[in-house]
């Protein structure tokens, strides 16, 4: 309200007082340039009434005063305006910073080989020494309940890479051999998959694999490189392109000797009987056989016994090598402190891309067969040389930790810990050691999926993100990997096929309590072996089995007569109605349920069914990379670094040859 509206107007006209009384008050504000306005005024009005003058100047004097007040509001705004902007700026970059770290971390992905749950003391281990691993447990969150997309290496491994169930991409066989043995068969993960790697090095990510690939190399020749890893989004590899194996080290036995005895032995003595006999019958005259005929069977027969014979004699020169790119510098591999090597590649991959983000895919030969361990470790373990070999492990591990550390990358990075299947129950050495790990109180092993053949370790880490020392009971995969690294890269999934794998980061940072994977389902080979239901509003874990292995002997946990159990025919049990468990309850799938024992049983069997009828409507056909055509041996296919009539030998890794490949 203006100070002339408040005047009394009845007071106005012919009052002295009041004029005065407007007059001084004009006079005594202490703004010169106020009072200068009055005196002008009062100038040119020297003929006016006083009270036009008073009139006046009042009006004059609230319409000054309004403008100070609008200067000093002005000059205040823009001192607000500038601490605001200034703040606004401030913000900004400290969100730029953040959103980067968020956005776009560094991803470290640790995956052993054949490792069991109770091999870690995070999970429960009282005797074997993993301080590294532990930590990242007690910084991170532990997986309580992670499973492998299949309990064999090849189509896990695919499954990690690619977020989706190994029958989706081809790699689950329907023959009885579930993974590549030799470097050159024609299989392998077909070009058309996404994988992590290529979408993160859309982003601008550095990336390597470093360590075991086991995914296929070539298609039509020894150096196409197709299935290879650097046809699959990586920039950098150094490790095996197929897998470590008993075979590779000398003195360690083979896996294919009972197989070679009980399906090539036989059948070849037949043969030749069979032939021999042909050969008598002819001669004596009892039966006319053609001679052409004949030797042709002989020719077929000698070349097939001389082409084996030469594959397996060679067979640690033909399949067990070391790679750096495309190129072989090993061959055949040397296992003298290998694990050093392949960590100290991971150490000097992470020291080129301090400024830039990286993937980091380091894939341990440990803890599978063969086993070793450098002199370091050697002997040094409470569990022979299985447990040196994962003691070595935990070691690396630390070393990764620490070169984060060393260059502020800690906060910056997420850090995975897995395997990719359990504990290899089996495996026992020649001389009776058991060469095997520890799947805990839980049932089975490799090859089945039994919970100790897919429940793995899951530790995640991610200082600031991820809360430390977390525990996590909800059904996880290993398949989720992919579109939790593939979003916090900022990339995009892909739209035109079905991800099986869930983003863990709102289950991780607390955001939602529960699992997406209502059910998760179990693959033998490419037959459908079992199926987890967790329903949204039970704390209930059900678990079908339609078909288990039979365990030989039968009283042992595991197939130890034929080394690792089979998915078909005489090698397994099927069952109707299906075998029911409830995991929260018994973990250990001690005791089937039955419809006496729960009430629910045909209920629960009848939503399973359900579940599994939309999963497989959503299959397509896709080639098998794991026909037996795709896995034999093509001698055509096969890398060799010098020449076969060199027994394909060659050792760049010594350190001379190591300067001039690099120089080169």
């Amino acid at each position: 309200m203006l100070l002339w509206d408040s005047v009394p107007k009845q007071r106005w006209k012919g009052n002295p007082l009041f004029s005065f009384h407007v007059t001084g008050l004009c006079t005594h504000l202490p703004i010169i340039r106020e009072q200068t306005s009055c005196v002008k005024t009062r100038g040119r009005n020297r003929n006016h009434s006083m009270l036009q003058v008073t009139k006046k100047t009042v009006c004059i004097r609230r319409t000054t005063e309004i403008e100070r007040m609008t200067k000093n509001d002005r000059e205040r705004r823009r001192k607000k305006m500038r601490l605001l902007l200034f703040l606004t700026v401030c913000q900004y970059a400290i969100s730029s910073v953040h959103t980067y770290s968020v956005s776009n971390p560094n991803v470290i992905l640790l995956m052993a080989d054949d490792l069991g749950i109770g091999d870690l003391g995070c999970y429960g281990n009282r005797t074997l020494r993993t301080p590294y691993i532990d930590r990242l447990a007690k910084e991170g969150v532990t997986l309580t309940q992670h499973i492998a997309a299949s309990p064999l290496c090849t189509p896990s491994r695919a499954a990690f890479l690619t977020g989706r169930y190994p029958i989706r991409s081809g790699m689950a066989a329907f023959s009885r051999v579930g993974v590549f043995l030799f470097s050159a068969s024609s299989g392998g993960l077909p070009s058309e998959e996404i994988t992590f790697s290529k979408l993160l090095k859309q982003r601008g990510y550095a990336t390597a694999l470093i360590g075991k690939w086991h995914l296929g190399m070539n298609c039509e020749s020894s150096n196409d490189f197709c299935h290879h890893p650097l046809s699959h989004g990586f920039d950098y590899f150094y490790g095996l392109t197929v897998t470590n194996l008993r075979d590779c080290k000398p003195g360690q036995g083979s896996v294919f000797l009972k197989g070679v005895q009980k399906y090539l032995v036989i059948p070849v003595q037949i043969l030749g009987v069979t032939l021999v006999s042909l050969a008598v019958v002819h001669y004596v005259g009892l039966l006319k056989v053609p001679f052409q005929a004949l030797g042709y069977c002989l020719l077929i027969t000698a070349i097939s016994l001389v082409v084996l014979i030469f594959f397996f004699y060679h067979f640690r020169h033909l399949n067990c090598f070391l790679m750096r790119d495309h190129q072989i510098i090993q061959q055949p591999l040397s296992y003298e402190n290998l694990t050093q090597r392949l960590t100290t590649e991971a150490v000097q991959f992470i020291g080129r891309n301090t400024d830039t983000p990286f993937l980091l895919l380091l894939s341990y030969l440990h803890v599978h067969t063969a086993l070793y361990a450098s002199n370091m470790f050697r002997g040094k373990s409470k569990h022979g040389l299985y447990g040196d070999a994962v003691e070595e492990m935990d070691w690396s591990v630390g070393q990764i930790l620490d070169v984060l550390e060393k260059y502020n990358l800690r906060s910056k990075t997420l850090v995975y810990f897995s395997s990719d299947q359990g504990a290899h129950t089996e495996e026992i050495s020649s001389s009776g050691e058991v060469h095997g790990g520890y799947n805990g109180i839980y049932k089975g092993g490799k090859s089945t999926n039994w919970e100790g053949g897919i429940r793995v370790p899951g530790l995640l880490r991610w200082p600031g993100l991820i809360p430390a020392g977390t525990y996590m009971d909800e059904p996880t995969s290993n398949m989720d990997i992919f579109p939790t690294i593939v979003k916090l890269a900022g990339a995009q999934l892909p739209y035109d096929r079905i991800i099986d794998g869930h983003d863990l980061m709102p289950l991780l940072q607390g955001k939602v309590t529960r699992s997406k994977h209502e059910f998760l389902f179990h693959y033998c080979n490419a037959y459908l072996n079992a199926v987890r239901w967790h329903p949204g509003n039970s704390e209930s874990v059900w678990k079908v089995f339609f078909f288990t292995p039979n365990f030989s002997p039968e009283d042992s946990n595991g197939c130890y007569d034929s080394h690792v159990c089979f998915c078909h025919g005489g090698f397994i049990t099927r069952h109707d109605p299906p075998l029911l468990f409830d995991l929260s309850r018994d973990p250990e799938e001690k005791v089937p349920l039955t419809p006496k024992t729960e009430s629910r049983f045909y209920e629960i069997l009848k939503v399973i069914q359900l579940a599994v009828a939309s999963h497989t409507r959503s299959l397509q056909a896709v080639p098998d990379q794991l026909s037996w055509d795709n896995l034999l041996w093509k001698p055509w296919l096969q890398p060799c670094c010098s020449s076969l009539f060199q027994s394909c030998y060659c050792d760049y890794e010594s350190e001379d040859s190591l300067l001039e490949v690099h120089s080169g």
